[in-house]
């Protein structure tokens, strides 16, 4: 035997034996040469092994997952891969018997057959390991197994021509054989392993089937295949999605960054402070100021602890990434080398054919290899942003639960929520572009010298075209930056007036504002479409001069090489294989600057991120909670010397508090509007920063804000609160708060879910849910800040008595209660009264009274120191109790009624209907209009709507357009072969002139269609966006006022934020992307078929499959995007939630339960982004394969019609294929985008089949200035209903009221005193009867007509985004000297004066910088500037002190003295002083005379009285 089987030839490798005996003798220096292809056989498998096989050992050592039983699979490659060892062994043992047999052998015929052995034993030990550590299936072994046949085969294939079976059959059976084994061996390695025996990790109930597949399954991602089939065929659920791993769950991912985060943050604000220190002593050197030193290390400071940490957990999946980049940009080159030697055998017609064939299956090989690795590369970096999305946002989060009050000053909750949903996915998807940064630089390195290897000194012009072509494009980029910039500033500033408008749309339609709304809102929209407009111009110019930068220099590049230099011809290799290369050129040109853009906006998105981080927390140490020894007498709570401030920069807020409250005692803080009450609580709470002093509190508390805050969740959650539940404890509570009878009502009782932010609630509903919840808490501590305030008069006498009073439920506890109600004052134990952030004085209420202080100041100032009520009325509350009291007794089955889950929701919550009150629509419930995950495909009437709205004709012209520039790529491809195929004479080529004018004539029509066409596209889309925003606008803006209390605000600025955005940016991309690569797939068909016409016999399977296979993943991937969408928007609502209630949160100290909750939510939105972006890859890796096969098809089809074809044709064939290799992947792509973009169209128009109010103004009205000159309104037979399906709400009713009379309504809640005046204003419209005014039936009136001319100040005081003068002259009819007397008249002329701009001042969302008795006041003043004949007061000074609202009432007499004027009420003493007063009971007038006659009747009104403590 002369050699091993698999190692070495017959032959000495120069010797005679070739494939071809008729062909010549192989050039040495060609790469291709037998000797060069037998040498790697021999060679190149056991380097590989031995290369990777070590460091293959200590990875599978490290990450073992227990070991798997020996199963047949095991067993059998044991078997072959002893046989293999047996054969070597012998090779080796006969080579050795040759030698001392005295017959000469060449050193490498025993060398060879040794290293194959030794390879071979390590392969079987590595086999062995494996099963010892729990792989499956081996990456590393399949490569091997996969040399192992290709390359030796070669070998094999030269040996068995060579007919020499006779000589030596020893090494010819042992040659095959070992093939065979080595086959069998690859075969078996393509099959994955039984799962381990005992795993380390738990077992999962839908494991993710990755660990179980085998590699090659793994590198094409088919182990996915099954659930893209399952969403293929129905709708997915939550049981089709994969668990997550322990690797890629919240809890392990945020436990990772947050232990790194801190660590560094530690570590730099050791160097800082040390820093500072060192530099102190150079300041009597001329040195800086350490505070300055301190500012300018700041911003790094900030940046460089969290960027470490990030790069801690995420380095090694990076850099694993980044190898496979670099490895897929080696294959990416050796693509156009194959395709220079394809060129070569074209125009070689002496070349054997086996060679040609040997190139076309190492061209399909490299470019399978580079796409392998490219998806690899991909696969890893979306797996690492996944991950660091999970744990930035776990970060973030907590942070969020750890924010001081302070710090929420500077961060709205908007602002939190663009965190978590915008700048932390910005960051992680810069991730991928990170390795743009160098790897294109590498890449226009190599390119520029394979273009001097083929073009000499000509190539480097092709570096000036390109460097002409920078500044263009970053002059582009710069512009477009802007004009990007101001746009979101524009969206910014609708967004939030939008946001306004929405959440107070009951206010401006009582006001009759939404024309200028409208206005307001278009006239940003329009700034905001202009620069979308000239921003996607300007992206079109700089897309075609990337497209065309490829032809230009081309162009440029062929010219000089054949025109100036005498000797050079153009032929097939150089210019089809330039075109190739140039491609590759323009990617990296491309993908350079994209990668550095993505890298900016990261970097601002990562310093937000890094600022927020930083961002000052509740310091946990503030407030001394610790077990205390002391005996149960000493003090509960107590504060000395205390003094606080929201921040530590800001200037305290409460000063010098000294305050011990004993266990047990009810302790009462009053004072006048901003005296520091809440703040004080805060305080006690560790809210505040604190200067200086100590607080100490013993026991858990349980805290009350002023504003409540519920969950979105059910009633029986928002009371427990993560507690265990105890029906009775549970019945008690809602009991004793006054909550069962809304129980009751509600369709699914206790278990009802509650709407985001409380919505489908009353604000006296919320309150008391959020007074259970701390009653439900058993706390010693209860902190209560102004419960009382949204409650009725005996619903707040009932909550008092039953729960916060001597004999409630919280008796024996510590309360601290901070109320506006100055009629609880006498049960308190101790009352503290505050001014200006001190305490003015305490003790009990008698001693107080005897003082003669700052409390009987209060009272003097509220004139009726016996009122029983300083609430605010509540909005629409629950049933009232059929025994008029709610502690009297429930309604029968109440709790049995309500503890039980009610499956029916349909039929529980029609009968909740039928027993709703007169005055509640039925409110209580799941949230109407909450929006569902779409299923199936789009319909097609969605598209056709989008068609229309950009317009047909346009539509049209776009695919014309589009055509017409294919055709001239066409034209401009084919034209180039047809250069390259011209004869050279005396080494030019005749019409080279010729060639070159017509090629850049062609190129040029192309570029200008290109950019004709995509401009139509970006206009049409612009066209479409303004007209289906104006339609959604104006929907919405004529729904009546029930569409709003029905319809979630989320959905509707879903609608004005995401969807909007979607339609305006995201259609015309994907469109004109679609319409790019559609086009350019048809143009490489129609080349590849035109080329070689026996391709069409592969490309229609090929068609076929890559129809399936967008089928298959158009479908799972529109659902999995609408699944992620909805499963994100749960952590957003989650964070934004937690933000708003941190208080609550720490105070309750449910930072835990909070923290695992919102790891849930992560998890499950993980769940259905793994999945996602695992299809991606899929789609990627299965169609770059499809088209790496066209390559192939083109490449063989080809060598088979090579006597027939030009070099030119076949060089323009296999250029294109190459080309659509990801034009098929960014085909589907697009198509998959552009249909889950084209939903956000069908959800703009849900809302136009909505039904809309009466017209805003009517051509003919009898109601002609100066009506209403009187202000007599009659009621006649009034009847109103809040919904079709309801009953009366209002019914019978019929009164007048003469000109300038002022009338109070007064009644129980649910009487239906609101709904009266919801009617006069035409909220509801008359379903009976009607309304006339000065004699002019409302009915006949424009909506604005009637609305204009009557003036209402709700309870709810509402500020609207803009100027201070806005909010008080909305359509700007006043003067500054008529709105400074207003503001004088209501005592805010001093504060206004005070603010920066004064009238100008900007207002904050909401009003938020201004308290809630400052924002009563400017609606006051508003009001108090219309000036209409008549005046509807609904309880509007419920957020003042009582001394301010006598004022107030002055003021207004002052006024209004000759209007009309409507006081509803539920404090009886405001109506004390009106003419008449007009009792409401269950939707009818029960009584109607003066306070004094009605209080002589002994009726209702009386009982009433009696309630109030008026008599």
């Amino acid at each position: 035997m002369d050699s091993a089987p698999m190692a070495t030839p017959g032959e000495p490798s120069l010797g005679p034996g070739v494939w071809n005996q008729t062909g010549p003798e192989p050039t040495a220096d060609s790469l291709l040469t037998l000797c060069f292809l037998k040498t790697a056989g021999v060679w190149v498998a056991p380097m590989y092994l031995w290369v990777l096989g070590p460091i293959y050992l200590l990875y599978i050592h490290r990450h073992g997952k227990g070991y798997l039983r020996m199963s047949t699979l095991f067993k059998t490659k044991m078997v072959l891969g002893f046989a293999l060892i047996i054969l070597y062994t012998s090779s080796v043992s006969v080579a050795l018997w040759r030698i001392q047999q005295g017959r000469p052998q060449a050193p490498e015929f025993l060398i060879h057959p040794t290293v194959w052995l030794t390879t071979m034993t390590f392969a079987v030990f590595l086999i062995h390991v494996e099963r010892k550590k729990g792989v499956q299936a081996s990456g590393v072994l399949f490569g091997y197994w996969l040399l192992c046949c290709l390359l030796p085969a070669i070998s094999a294939a030269q040996q068995a021509s060579q007919e020499g079976f006779q000589s030596d059959p020893f090494r010819h059976l042992s040659t095959y054989l070992c093939l065979c084994l080595v086959a069998i061996q690859f075969v078996l390695s393509c099959l994955a392993d039984r799962p381990p025996f005992f795993p380390k990790d738990p077992q999962l109930s839908n494991p993710c089937p990755e660990a179980g597949a085998s590699f090659p399954s793994k590198a094409m991602f088919w182990w996915v295949s099954r659930l893209v089939w399952n969403g293929y065929k129905r709708p997915l659920g939550s049981k089709d999605l994969w668990s997550l791993g322990r690797e890629n769950s919240s809890e392990e991912l945020v436990s990772q960054l947050e232990k790194a985060w801190t660590r560094n943050r530690s570590t730099a604000q050791r160097h800082t402070e040390v820093t500072v220190f060192k530099r102190k002593g150079s300041l009597h050197h001329g040195g800086k100021a350490p505070e300055t030193e301190a500012f300018l290390q700041q911003k790094g400071s900030r940046r460089g602890p969290l960027l470490r940490a990030i790069w801690q957990v995420s380095r090694s999946t990076f850099l694993l990434g980044t190898l496979s980049l670099v490895i897929s940009s080696i294959f990416r080159f050796t693509v156009p080398k194959l395709l220079s030697l394809f060129l070569e055998f074209i125009g070689d017609s002496t070349a054997p054919a086996w060679k040609g064939y040997l190139i076309a299956v190492l061209m399909f090989l490299a470019a399978c290899l580079q796409t392998l690795f490219e998806q690899q590369h991909m696969y890893r970096l979306k797996v690492l942003q996944m991950r660091l999305r999970t744990a930035i946002t776990g970060l973030v989060y907590r942070k969020v639960l750890a924010l001081s009050s302070g710090s929420k000053k500077t961060s709205a909750v908007g602002d939190v929520v663009n965190l978590v949903s915008v700048d932390v996915p910005r960051l992680t998807e810069s991730v991928l572009n990170l390795n743009g940064l160098w790897l294109p630089l590498i890449w226009i390195i190599v390119c520029f010298v394979y273009l001097w290897q083929l073009l000499g000194p000509s190539a480097l012009t092709a570096i000036a075209v390109f460097l002409s072509l920078l500044p263009l494009n970053f002059f582009i980029t710069k512009k477009r930056n802007h004009h990007q910039e101001d746009q979101m500033r524009q969206k910014d500033s609708r967004a939030r007036l939008t946001s306004c408008i929405f959440r107070n749309m009951k206010t401006v339609k009582c006001h009759g504002w939404e024309g200028a709304f409208l206005e307001r809102v278009l006239c940003i929209r329009g700034q905001e479409l202009g620069a979308l407009r000239t921003s996607g111009l300007l992206f079109s110019v700089s897309l075609v001069s990337f497209q065309v930068s490829t032809f230009l220099v081309a162009l440029v590049v062929f010219t000089v090489h054949t025109l100036v230099t005498e000797e050079n011809a153009m032929d097939a290799e150089k210019a089809f294989v330039t075109l190739t290369v140039l491609n590759i050129l323009n990617k990296a040109q491309a993908f350079l600057p994209f990668s550095i853009h993505s890298v900016v906006q990261a970097r601002v998105s990562f310093d937000r991120l890094a600022a927020f981080l930083c961002l000052e927390e509740v310091d946990p140490e503030a407030v001394d909670s610790s077990p205390s020894r002391r005996s149960a007498r000493e003090d509960c709570i107590s504060v000395r010397e205390g003094t606080f401030a929201w921040s530590q920069e800001s200037a305290p807020c409460l000063r010098r508090i000294n305050l011990t409250v004993p266990p047990g005692c009810l302790l009462a803080v009053v004072g006048p509007v901003g005296a520091g009450k809440s703040s004080l609580l805060s305080a006690l709470l560790g809210e505040l920063s604190k200067v200086e002093g100590s607080v100490n509190i013993k026991g858990p508390v349980a805290y009350v804000p002023q504003e409540a805050w519920v969950q979105n969740s059910s009633v029986v959650e928002n009371v427990c609160f993560r507690q265990e539940l105890d029906p009775l404890w549970l019945e008690r509570v809602l009991e004793a708060c006054a909550l069962w009878p809304d129980v009751y009502s509600f369709p699914a009782g206790v278990h009802t879910q509650i709407g985001e932010q409380g919505m489908n609630l009353s604000g006296g509903q919320k309150q008391r849910l959020s007074l259970a919840r701390a009653v439900y808490r058993k706390a010693t501590v209860y902190l209560l800040d102004d419960p009382l305030a949204a409650l009725d008069a005996h619903v707040s006498q009932h909550v008092f008595t039953q729960v916060i009073g001597p004999s409630g439920l919280l008796q024996g506890t510590t309360r601290i209660l901070v109320t506006h109600a100055l009629h609880v004052l006498p049960q308190a134990d101790w009352i503290v009264v505050l001014e200006d952030g001190a305490i003015a004085e305490m003790g009990s209420y008698q001693e107080l009274l005897n003082r003669k202080g700052a409390l009987v100041a209060l009272l003097d100032r509220a004139r009726q120191p016996g009122d029983r009520e300083e609430g605010e009325r509540e909005l629409t509350t629950s049933t009232e109790d059929p025994r008029g009291s709610f502690g009297s007794g429930r309604p029968m089955g109440g709790p049995e009624r309500s503890m039980q889950l009610i499956p029916e929701k349909d039929s529980a919550a029609s009968e909740a209907q039928a027993r709703a009150p007169p005055d509640e629509p039925a409110r209580a419930g799941p949230p109407a209009g909450k929006d569902g995950v779409q299923h199936g495909r789009v319909k097609a009437s969605m598209y056709l709507a989008y068609i229309r709205a950009v317009g047909t004709p346009l539509c049209l012209y776009a695919l014309f357009l589009f055509f017409c520039q294919q055709v001239a790529s066409f034209c401009r491809g084919y034209w180039l072969s047809l250069w390259a195929d011209d004869p050279t004479v005396d080494g030019r080529q005749t019409q080279a002139a010729l060639r070159g004018w017509v090629f850049g004539l062609l190129g040029c029509l192309q570029a200008a269609g290109l950019l004709a066409s995509m401009a139509t596209v970006i206009l049409g889309g612009i066209r479409a966006s303004s007209l289906l925003f104006q339609r959604l606008l104006w929907d919405v803006a004529r729904s009546p006022i029930g569409f709003f209390e029905r319809t979630p605000v989320g959905n509707l600025l879903n609608r004005f934020s995401k969807e909007t955005d979607i339609v305006d940016v995201d259609i015309p991309d994907k469109l004109r992307s679609l319409l790019i690569y559609t086009f350019g797939l048809l143009e490489v068909s129609l080349v590849v078929t035109v080329a070689t016409p026996l391709a069409v016999v592969a490309i229609l399977p090929l068609l076929l499959l890559y129809a399936g296979f967008q089928s298959l993943y158009v479908a799972t991937s529109c659902q999995l995007r609408r699944l992620e969408s909805a499963r994100h928007s749960f952590v957003c609502s989650h964070v934004a939630e937690t933000f708003q209630g941190g208080a609550v949160v720490r105070a309750f100290e449910a930072q835990g339960s909070f923290m695992a909750q919102n790891n849930a939510y992560v998890n499950e939105s993980q769940r259905v982004t793994f999945p996602r972006l695992v299809a991606d890859r899929w789609l990627a890796a299965n169609l770059e394969l499809l088209g790496n096969v066209l390559v192939f098809v083109a490449a063989m089809c080809a060598v088979l019609s090579k006597a027939h074809l030009s070099a030119g044709l076949v060089g323009f064939s296999v250029s294109a294929a190459l080309q659509v290799t990801q034009t098929l992947q960014w085909a589907v792509r697009s198509w998959t985008d552009l249909e889950s973009s084209i939903v956000s169209v069908e959800r703009m128009q849900d809302y136009a089949r909505t039904p809309k109010e009466a017209p805003w103004t009517l051509p003919s009205c009898a109601a002609q200035p100066p009506w209403p000159h009187g202000g007599q309104i009659e009621f006649r037979d009034l009847g109103l209903r809040h919904r079709p399906e309801l009953p009366l709400a209002v019914r019978g009713v019929s009164f007048k009221i003469h000109a300038g009379e002022k009338v109070g309504i007064v009644g129980r809640t649910g009487a239906g005193k609101s709904s009266l005046a919801g009617g006069l204003l035409r909220l509801l419209e008359a379903a009976e009867g009607g309304v006339w005014i000065d004699g002019v039936p409302i009915a006949h009136v424009g909506l604005h007509t009637l609305r204009s001319r009557i003036t209402i100040i709700p309870q709810d005081p509402i500020l609207f985004p803009g100027s201070l003068r806005m909010n008080l002259d909305m359509l700007h009819e006043h003067t500054d000297d008529a709105i400074w007397e207003a503001l004088e008249t209501v005592q805010l002329r001093a504060l206004v004066s005070s603010l920066p701009g004064q009238l100008q001042y900007e207002c904050a969302d909401q009003g938020n910088d201004l308290s809630l008795g400052q924002k009563q006041l400017l609606c006051l003043a508003r009001a108090l500037l219309r000036k209409t004949q008549i005046l509807i007061l609904d309880e509007a000074m419920a957020a003042v002190d009582p001394g301010t609202e006598v004022q107030m009432q002055a003021a207004l007499g002052c006024w209004f003295a000759q209007c009309t004027v409507l006081l509803i009420a539920h404090r009886l003493r405001s109506v004390m002083g009106c003419a008449r007063v007009l009792v409401m009971d269950k939707g009818q007038v029960a009584e109607s005379g003066s306070p004094a006659q009605l209080l002589a009747q002994k009726g209702l009104f009386y009982r009433l009285a009696q309630e109030s403590g008026l008599v």
